[in-house]
């Protein structure tokens, strides 16, 4: 029996110390600092540049095959969050996402790399807007490191079924959360 709870503890760490040099960093946004208008949507009584940020990545694990990246509210007062946008099928050789990658018509997106549809209807980034006068919203932005070179995502794919592909095809996650509320 110890010897089987060794084994485990051993597998749980390799896996740990295998994801934990995946890191993802921005110039523009910042772990627990406020989202700047850039990344503010421009709608929904928001006003702002509904600019998506660049995004930097290293140290994915060995087998990855492809990346993806979303962006995530949890706290938006849906019963299941807010997805404001995701990219997959990123080519394993590619780091970066410039800032504006989200437009619209995917121009500034590395070859073969598809959005999904985010919840406010179209694929593409859609910024930040939480209800006026709500608490501050965590935004996960979060690439991920996958064992597949390609999903069957298209333009008109829901948040929730490219979560799910990601999910099912994932070798490591890693992210950065800014804040954003409105007075």
């Amino acid at each position: 029996m110890k010897t089987y709870f060794a084994v485990a503890a051993l597998a749980v760490f390799s896996l740990s110390a295998q994801a934990g040099g995946f890191t993802l960093t921005s110039s523009e946004i910042k772990t627990g600092v406020s989202l700047s208008n850039a990344q503010v949507f421009e709608g929904f009584g928001c006003h702002g540049d509904n600019q998506s940020p660049s995004l930097n990545w290293s140290g994915a694990p060995g087998g990855t095959k492809s990346f993806a990246v979303t962006a995530y509210d949890p706290d938006a007062p849906t019963g299941s969050g807010w997805w404001h946008w995701t990219v997959v099928n990123i080519p394993p050789s590619v780091t970066t996402l410039v800032t504006g990658a989200g437009n619209k018509d995917g121009s500034k997106l590395p070859e073969g790399a598809v959005q999904g549809r985010n919840d406010f209807g179209y694929a593409g980034f859609g910024g930040a807007c939480p209800p006026k006068g709500d608490k501050p919203h965590h935004y996960h932005f979060k690439v991920w490191a996958l064992k597949t070179d390609k999903l069957p995502i298209d333009g008109n794919a829901s948040g929730a079924l490219v979560g799910y592909m990601l999910n099912a095809n994932k070798i490591a996650t890693a992210e950065v959360v800014p804040v954003f509320g409105v007075k």
